[in-house]
């Protein structure tokens, strides 16, 4: 199991790695170890979104700040701030892009991997993650036969996609929900 995120310097095609590379975000174990990373620049800033370790089962984002690909990346916080669910909308950032032809409009494109166990609750299967996988934590943990079944049915073929708009204060990035959008309503 990985326990940081690691940046690499592709060579000039694109095949290979120079040797060249940092690491960012080390976390002691599985659910906060970061995964997923999506990266996009903006304004001279390098931006990594990154996920939570769960699974197929959504977690809270990580926004990550830096001024070189290498960092260092300063932290910034969950970018789905009104996600009371705690799981960046049932979703997974996968991808960033900029939307060229318009001024400031940066889309985050998601995978729903889970749609049909959107009603289980983080901390549910936070907390048993973290238990597992905690080498400091001797308790006994108790099996939720629900979330062993949600972590066990890998049908991805069910997965559909969250597309939604990065809002900007200053140089953080936020992502808010919205039941439609349409990006003629942005310069």
């Amino acid at each position: 199991m990985h326990s940081e995120t690691i940046c690499a310097d592709l060579t000039a095609d694109y095949t290979d790695v120079t040797g060249y590379y940092s690491t960012h975000f080390p976390h002691p174990y599985l659910p906060y170890v970061r995964e997923a990373t999506a990266h996009f620049q903006r304004k001279g800033k390098h931006y990594l979104l990154t996920s939570g370790t769960t699974g197929y089962l959504p977690n809270p984002s990580e926004a990550a700040i830096a001024d070189t690909w290498h960092g260092p990346y300063q932290v910034q916080e969950n970018p789905h701030l009104s996600d009371e669910s705690h799981t960046s909308y049932h979703s997974q950032i996968s991808s960033v892009f900029k939307v060229h032809g318009k001024k400031d409009l940066y889309i985050a494109m998601a995978d729903r991997w889970m749609p049909k166990h959107m009603h289980l609750q983080y901390e549910r299967y936070r907390e048993l993650f973290e238990k597992n996988f905690n080498p400091d934590y001797s308790g006994n943990v108790q099996m939720d036969e629900e979330i062993l079944k949600c972590v066990l049915d890998k049908n991805t073929s069910i997965a559909d996609y969250v597309w939604l708009p990065i809002r900007f204060e200053g140089e953080n990035a936020y992502i808010d929900w919205l039941d439609e959008w349409r990006g003629e309503d942005y310069e």
